[in-house]
């Protein structure tokens, strides 16, 4: 498992994909709300005029000395939810980043948010 406590060394580090393939730089990590552990990351990704930040788990995910490789093929971060480099995941949003890469969401008993920004 990743370690939680190294988190903040991981921003800018780049993201790659299962293959090898750069997907973009590191710009947050998202712990699940249950456990405090690490959970997703935003990824900065798109020309220089035009970024914005998509969402991949860190499921099976291994950290390099400045990267981090997902599990996932760089197609599917792609596609993923996004959002504008200044935005917050509004928390009806979370459930559909979940549903992109066919992962179980679970928020909270009240319905707290299951991700929060570390």
């Amino acid at each position: 498992m990743i370690e939680s406590a190294d988190i903040r060394e991981w921003r800018t580090h780049t993201v790659i994909d299962s293959e090898g393939r750069k997907i973009g730089s590191l710009e947050a990590v998202y712990v699940d709300t249950r456990t405090d552990e690490p959970a997703m990351a935003t990824v900065l990704m798109g020309m220089p005029t035009r970024h914005r930040l998509v969402f991949v788990p860190l499921a099976g995910a291994v950290v390099g000395p400045d990267y981090v490789r997902v599990a996932y093929p760089k197609a599917a971060v792609k596609d993923a939810p996004s959002m504008g480099t200044d935005d917050v995941l509004p928390a009806e949003d979370e459930k559909s980043v979940f549903a992109h890469y066919d992962l179980p969401y679970q928020p909270g008993p009240s319905g707290e948010r299951q991700l929060a920004r570390r």
